[in-house]
Order: C-alpha cells, then sequence, then structure tokens
C-alpha cells in the first residue's frame, strides 16, 4: 500500500497549490481521508479530513483557504490551496483509515513553501 503525495512547491504569499496523494495497493473509497502537515520544529497538524461520503473538515486556520475533494474511481485524494500563507509552509502528506488499518503516507510527501 502507497500514499504518495505531488503538487507542492515554492510560492509567494497569495498563491495557490493543489496537492495530490495517489493511492495504490488498495481501494480506498471506504476510507476516511486525511491531510497532515509538519514544519521544521512543530507538531504534526491534522489539515483537512473527508469521509467516504464527501463529508469534510478542516482545521481552523485553513477554513475558506483549502478545499478537500476526492477521487475514487482514481483512488486519488486532493487539497487545494488558496491564498497561501507563510505559515503554510510544511511537508503535506495524506493519511487513510480504513476501519481498523491505517495507513501513512509521511515518508512519501510533498513540501511546500510559502514565502513572503
Amino acid at each position: 500500500v502507497q500514499l504518495v503525495g505531488s503538487g507542492g512547491g515554492s510560492v509567494q504569499a497569495g498563491g495557490s497549490l493543489k496537492l495530490s496523494c495517489a493511492a495504490s495497493g488498495y481501494t480506498f473509497s471506504s476510507c476516511e481521508m486525511r491531510w497532515y502537515r509538519q514544519g521544521p520544529g512543530t507538531e504534526r497538524e491534522m489539515v483537512a479530513s473527508i469521509t467516504s461520503d464527501g463529508a469534510a473538515g478542516y482545521v481552523d486556520s485553513v477554513k475558506g483557504r483549502f478545499t478537500i475533494s476526492r477521487d475514487d474511481a482514481k483512488n486519488m485524494l486532493y487539497l487545494q490551496m488558496n491564498d497561501l500563507k507563510t505559515e503554510d509552509s510544511a511537508m503535506y502528506y495524506c493519511t487513510a483509515s480504513c476501519g481498523a488499518i491505517y495507513y501513512s503516507g509521511r515518508g512519501q510527501g510533498t513540501q511546500v513553501t510559502v514565502s513572503s
């Protein structure tokens, strides 16, 4: 099972990026999917989540700016990030909670760097 993030990069504050997480080795349509981020010297933070029914949740700091979505036919998870701020800079990765099974793409995340 793999969860591979992509789409990160370096942008200026106010810019946008769309992250993708490609899932393979498992059918994730019944799983709750999440995006996490972790910056240097900071704790891991759950940024956004989406249930198998499509219900989304966000940490307060990204509400109104980030949108999580999923395409189960393609086994893909996305995070549209708008109006990026310097404090959004971090390594972003996705996870999947499938009943009692948990998968993490922490080692295959994608770096986002926002400059002022």
